[in-house]
């Protein structure tokens, strides 16, 4: 079992969820249970999986629940390009957002690899 709150995974998911809701705030009304749930939702996803494999009794079982917040980065991944598509984010918004997405990917992957060797 690890201390989740010490690891920069965490750390920089929790930034990302954050920002995601922050940036949502703008989406408009009729995406309240559209997109902006669903983007939440996903945002949400990767620091509790990241928390919940910490607290599990193994690097196996850890490794699973990275590979699901990975899961959920890819689908914050489309929906951060859909709202970009459908232009309820702006593009400098949409840089910042995928760049933090994409670090936290290569965190993520590079911490499997450690817990697997």
């Amino acid at each position: 079992m690890q201390d989740y709150r010490k690891l920069r995974i965490w750390k920089l998911s929790m930034e990302l969820t954050q920002n995601i809701y922050e940036l949502t705030q703008k989406f408009p009304p009729e995406e309240k249970y559209g997109l902006t749930s669903q983007i939440r939702r996903s945002s949400i996803s990767v620091p509790s999986n990241i928390a919940e494999g910490a607290g599990r009794n193994g690097s196996k079982e850890f490794n699973n629940f990275l590979g699901i917040a990975m899961g959920s980065l890819f689908e914050l991944d489309t929906q951060v390009e859909l709202s970009y598509n459908f232009q309820y984010i702006q593009i400098d918004s949409y840089n910042k957002t995928l760049n933090k997405i994409n670090q936290l990917k290569k965190m993520i992957f590079h911490f499997q690899k450690k817990l697997t060797t």
